[in-house]
């Protein structure tokens, strides 16, 4: 047993005696997805609601893992927080019981270095005393890193892939070592339907040989990905690496081999998908993960010539707001990374941003709505000064310099047809058609 084994054996404790150790007014924080640690969190829950942990808050992002926190006998004892909304969260925001946060997701490691108890999931240790935070150094690293103050339990679990990067973490920057094996969460690649195919197409359009990607999460994603299988020498630089970069590189068009900015390894700060996903990631070379503070740093992103960013939105209006985050005035997911890679890829050399939406969609009453709205009435996430392509199933638009009544004529040119005329007579009534 070598030394650092010697300190790991010092610092293991049991879960239940990990849960005693958290006290009431902690600020809690753990990571992305996968890495929740998913026993430490579950025991937690039940010892909030036994009583005694008052004035606890808790945040984490994607929640895939850490649902116990979201039971409302758990989340009305505390204060939850989140900055994606997975389907639980999501219910417990819109009944009063969680909070959002606002926030880029480049910001996230320094807005929230006041949190003083951090919760991750980790690979197991190395001889040299190394833990990998593996899939999710998200922007829990920073925290690890910048921890004076702060006390560090990591879950350790045998199942969650170490990766390469700028991940790791010493035994002598953890207060407390658990290990708790569980399978990851994974989720199988949502298939395109037809009209995201066809958002798809028109992207890849613009898409050229040795573009560098960023793509997020749903059907869009993987329709990108089918639409660009005949493409050449593809790289990634993304927040999320997901399906679709796995289906591009087994179709033989993603290789990394032509990015000028590190050059060969694809780069991303955290993973969610598939089990075959988390399989390509294990030790893979060519992928590294980093931490969110230096993946989603517009100033990084735009080191990246022919930067591609390609991220969904809910609606946008035909100045060229978008709405991302929000439906019917009630928040449904988060701003995540958008205006960093649609900032970063506008400032790329060569780089193109787009934000994508079907034309319409469709009630709990089943009557069709326009995405292409008058005016935005729900909180916009991406300027009309930030936008840059604006996707629906019939085109892409370059509002980039445009005016106002240019970029009227460009938006109501991808609406539905049923919807266009309407438009027309709002942007009339308004002096915005020329």
């Amino acid at each position: 047993m070598n030394k650092w084994e010697e300190l790991y054996a010092k610092k293991k404790i049991g879960t239940a005696q990990a849960v005693d150790m958290i006290r009431p007014g902690d600020q809690v924080l753990s990571g992305i997805g996968n890495g929740q640690p998913r026993a430490l969190c579950t025991a937690l829950a039940e010892r909030i609601k036994g009583g005694g942990l008052e004035g606890i808050s808790y945040f984490n992002t994607l929640n895939i893992n850490a649902n116990a926190m979201c039971a409302p006998e758990v989340a009305s004892k505390i204060t939850y927080r989140d900055a994606y909304l997975s389907p639980l969260p999501r219910k417990l925001v819109a009944a009063g019981l969680g909070d959002t946060l606002c926030s880029n997701f480049s910001d996230a490691p320094v807005i929230l270095n006041f949190y003083d108890t951090i919760l991750c999931t980790v690979s197991p240790m190395d001889k040299h005393g190394y833990f990998s935070m593996g899939m999710n150094p998200d922007y829990t690293l920073y925290q690890i890193r910048n921890r004076a103050g702060k006390r560090v339990f990591v879950e350790v679990n045998e199942n969650y892939p170490p990766t390469f990067g700028n991940n790791r973490i010493h035994i002598t920057d953890v207060d407390f070592v658990l290990e708790n094996s569980w399978p990851l969460a994974a989720v199988p690649p949502a298939e395109p339907n037809e009209v995201e195919m066809k958002i798809a197409g028109h992207i890849a359009e613009y898409v050229d040989d040795g573009a560098c990607l960023q793509l997020g999460i749903g059907g869009l994603p993987n329709a990108v990905g089918k639409c660009l299988e005949r493409k050449k020498d593809l790289g990634i630089h993304s927040e999320m690496i997901c399906d679709a970069f796995l289906y591009l590189y087994n179709k033989g068009a993603l290789n990394n081999s032509k990015k000028n900015f590190m050059p060969g390894r694809g780069i991303g700060t955290f993973t969610f998908g598939s089990k075959e996903l988390y399989e390509w990631v294990d030790m893979n070379p060519g992928l590294e993960m980093h931490g969110a503070d230096f993946v989603n740093d517009a100033r990084t992103i735009a080191q990246n010539d022919n930067m591609v960013a390609v991220n969904g939105i809910v609606a946008a209006d035909i100045t060229g707001q978008c709405v991302s985050e929000e439906i019917n005035g009630k928040t449904y997911s988060g701003l995540g990374g958008q205006q960093d890679f649609t900032l970063g890829a506008w400032l790329s050399k060569g780089g193109k941003a787009f934000l994508a939406t079907p034309s319409t969609y469709t009630d709990k009453d089943g009557k069709l709505h326009s995405s292409i709205l008058p005016k935005c009435t729900d909180t916009v996430g991406i300027s009309r000064w930030m936008s840059q392509y604006i996707v629906t199933e019939y085109g892409a638009v370059n509002l980039k310099g445009q005016t106002v009544p240019q970029r009227v004529k460009l938006m109501i040119s991808i609406a539905h047809p049923d919807f266009r005329e309407e438009l027309v007579e709002y942007a009339k009534k308004e002096k915005f058609w020329r």
